[in-house]
């Protein structure tokens, strides 16, 4: 940041150029990637394979493959197999990762939960054991939160966890638990007091999913995807030394990953869907005359542009803040609540444009077929907490408001 000085006053500019060593770490992905990227992907082959276990084996092999160019977990320090990259190089791998549409990581939540927090709040014998297994894909990882009684309320629940020996007990429901039927172990929420406040007496515990006390029961949604799952733990168990920091003050691991998974950020890959269908609207015609030209689509297009610079000078911001901090912090919910409505008003938009093309689902136009993201994108509304617990959390510790109510309505229900 620079300052300038004109009549007297002080006005900041914010110079968001990257350094010269920055581009060099830019440029060192994109060769990477234009020499590691599956068969054809840059040519714009990017289908998966529509069989489960072969696109497991997919993914995996493409996991494998970051991991090995040292690119699956460029964040994490270097003492556990990551880059220690900087805030900034992680905005620049974002940028580049949402430029080409790279595979998905299958073990995204490993990768950006678990292993963070391991590495934050794990024993060494912990941390030994899982996380090598976590960059390379071998060991996958979901994160057992939400039940049907407590979603964003994640304190409210009651699967219990009891001591018997130097063994947990556990029983209860999981839902909406993401890639669980795929994942090796799961980082779970368990109640093990219930004398106190509901987010006191907490335990976190790390439990082996392939036990017979767990079974995993696939969601079909809207979107034909099966990714979320319902979990049952019947007897479920695990033994003391995987108790994630300390017993009954779970909420403290709770909150660690919450500021990890906020300060995710989607808003590159919302820009890139966005250049696409601007691409999508130059080519395809309507009446003869190409979609670029009608006034309603050009003003809607430069609307969608504006919004997602904005949002991303305010991801640059909380980067910055975090800079400042050493931690991501509460201001990782301004790029959830603003990424979220982006995307949703973006994709209704794109279906919008399509027209009768969004009917034939994946056989839709191969230039922009956006039908199963634009169901997929009222999920994301719900993901790590819904926009209003969001808006709450702004309120409360970014601007130091008075605690809400917790209003049952929606800000966006008419």
């Amino acid at each position: 940041m620079s300052s300038t000085r004109e009549g007297g006053q002080s006005t900041e500019i914010m110079d968001f150029s990257y350094t010269d060593a920055q581009e060099s770490f830019r440029d060192e992905l994109r060769v990477w990637l234009e020499e590691n990227l599956p068969d054809g992907w840059l040519d714009g082959e990017r289908e998966l394979p529509s069989d489960d276990d072969e696109r497991l084996a997919f993914l995996r092999d493409w996991q494998r493959t970051l991991a090995d160019g040292d690119w699956a977990g460029i964040h994490w320090p270097e003492a556990y197999g990551g880059r220690g990259a900087s805030l900034v190089e992680q905005t620049i791998y974002r940028e580049e990762m949402a430029r080409v549409n790279a595979p998905p990581q299958v073990n995204v939540i490993g990768i950006n939960l678990v292993g963070p927090t391991l590495i934050e709040a794990g024993t060494e014998e912990q941390k030994s054991r899982f996380v090598p297994n976590i960059l390379s894909g071998e060991e996958i990882w979901c994160q057992g939160y939400s039940e049907p009684e407590a979603g964003s309320d994640v304190a409210s629940l009651t699967t219990r966890a009891e001591r018997n020996g130097d063994e947990w007990v556990i029983n209860g429901q999981k839902i909406w638990t993401s890639y669980a039927h795929n994942a090796d172990w799961c980082l779970l929420v368990t109640r093990t007091d219930s004398s106190g406040e509901k987010h006191e007496g907490l335990t976190v515990l790390l439990v082996d999913m392939s036990q017979e006390g767990v079974e995993t029961d696939p969601i079909h949604q809207a979107n034909d995807d099966r990714s979320f799952n319902q979990v049952y733990l019947n007897d479920a168990t695990t033994t003391s030394d995987l108790v994630l920091g300390e017993v009954d003050e779970g909420w403290d691991i709770v909150m660690t990953l919450s500021a990890y998974e906020h300060a995710m950020t989607s808003i590159y890959t919302i820009e890139q869907r966005y250049l696409d269908l601007l691409e999508y609207c130059k080519t395809e015609t309507r009446g003869g005359t190409p979609l670029i030209e009608k006034p309603e689509i050009r003003q809607q297009l430069a609307d969608f542009d504006a919004r997602i610079q904005a949002a991303k000078v305010s991801h640059y911001r909380n980067v910055s803040k975090q800079i400042e901090t050493g931690r991501p912090g509460p201001e990782g919910s301004m790029d959830l609540v603003v990424s979220d409505e982006l995307r949703i008003d973006l994709l209704n938009f794109a279906v919008d444009v399509q027209g009768p093309a969004t009917s034939l689902w994946e056989n839709g136009d191969a230039a922009f077929d956006e039908t199963t993201g634009y169901l997929r994108s009222y999920g994301s509304w719900i993901a790590a907490g819904t926009g209003d617990i969001q808006r709450n959390i702004i309120g409360e510790r970014v601007l130091g408001l008075p605690k809400d109510k917790k209003s049952k309505m929606s800000h966006r229900s008419e």
